[in-house]
């Protein structure tokens, strides 16, 4: 299970990925893997600062 969308308005980058694959557009589906991955460390990061900083 990825997630969803409605055609022609809205994709999530889970299912994007998922399309890229299936496309052969590997090295893209890659990059948004990768973009991904940077938003969700980002944001891991971020939380665990403000966190650490309420102590």
């Amino acid at each position: 299970m990825l997630g969803g969308n409605i055609k022609g308005s809205t994709r999530v980058m889970t299912t994007a990925i998922a399309l890229e694959t299936t496309k052969g557009e590997f090295g893209f589906a890659i990059a948004l893997g990768i973009i991904l991955l940077f938003v969700a460390f980002s944001i891991n990061i971020l939380l665990h600062y403000f966190q650490s900083k309420r102590v």
